[in-house]
């Protein structure tokens, strides 16, 4: 049975166009498009080759767009979309599949959207994330800043293989006091699985930077501003292994974090602990490899962990 997205309102269609990526997302995909499709004017569905439902349950939607191309990294696979997707609005807006927009930011744009100065192409909001269903609230979590929707033609996502941003290419950016939820349905081996997967990029971009520190001001926000620069002039520069206690002692004690509760402690001792504690293992790993075999990093992480830079 396909689902017509246009059935009732199309003349509420706001003139956005959503692109979110996946990979066997049949966890998701139905939620997603169930908020989003029927507020929108396209959604295009970029997939990194799924092998489980998400394309079957995708194609029941009439306005769905889906396009397959292999993942080489975020950035790379969304600049793609922008290049290569027939967009026709003047808004796009970056979504992942475990993420919505909550009901007052759906009622904010229909209300407001069409009134943003012209010298405004980039919209931030903030990001609400809920783990095994608890709201984490502390920890410096919330609110966090996300540009997420922006002009088209106006924006870029900047090339990195980890933490990476949309960057407004000119004109201004505002921030509107309403909520993204990232919400992830998977159990707790999926989320340790997919992180140690982050922390092999994390631990690639720290060593292809720490000769070459990047330009902190790359037109992101002051929020984005301030912990790039953190990051990249106190943390990267502490000894490794060390700088993780420091984070977690940071996060969850001076920023609170113990607040949220036993559910808290499980997320911010894995996010801020557990994982910054194997990102600080993969480039000690790395480095003791490079060492015993005088090799490159690129040949290294590809023998390692099977990653391509």
């Amino acid at each position: 049975m396909e689902i017509n997205a246009n059935s009732n309102q199309k003349n509420m269609n706001l003139p956005i166009t959503v692109i979110v990526l996946t990979k066997n997302e049949e966890l998701h995909i139905k939620r997603f498009l169930d908020k989003i499709a029927f507020v929108v004017e396209q959604v295009f569905i970029i997939d990194s080759y799924s092998n489980d439902e998400t394309l079957a349950i995708a194609r029941k939607y009439k306005k769905i767009k889906i396009f397959q191309q292999k993942f080489e990294n975020y950035a790379t696979q969304f600049n793609w979309a922008l290049k290569n997707c027939p967009i026709k609005t003047e808004w796009v807006l970056r979504l992942d599949a475990d993420e919505y927009l909550e009901n007052k930011l759906v009622k904010y744009l229909k209300n407001n959207l069409l009134k943003i100065n012209q010298d405004v192409n980039g919209i931030y909001f903030r990001r609400k994330v809920i783990f095994r269903n608890q709201w984490i609230r502390f920890g410096g979590f919330y609110p966090t800043w996300l540009l997420r929707l922006f002009r088209y033609q106006k924006a870029v996502c900047e090339t990195r293989h980890m933490d990476e941003h949309i960057k407004i290419l000119d004109g201004t950016t505002m921030r509107v006091k309403k909520d993204i939820v990232d919400y992830n349905l998977n159990s707790l081996s999926f989320w340790t699985q997919k992180h140690d997967w982050y922390a092999t990029r994390e631990a690639v971009d720290y060593l292809l930077n720490i000769k070459k520190p990047e330009q902190t001001r790359y037109g992101g926000s002051q929020q984005d501003q301030k912990r790039r620069w953190l990051k990249n002039r106190l943390y990267n520069r502490a000894p490794l292994f060390l700088r993780v206690y420091c984070y977690y002692f940071y996060r969850y004690l001076i920023l609170l974090g113990f607040l949220d509760g036993l559910v808290g402690l499980q997320f911010h001792f894995l996010q801020c602990f557990w994982y910054r504690f194997l990102v600080d293992s993969k480039i000690y790993e790395i480095k003791k490899y490079q060492e015993k075999h005088r090799v490159g990093i690129i040949k290294v992480v590809k023998i390692l962990y099977n990653y391509q830079i």
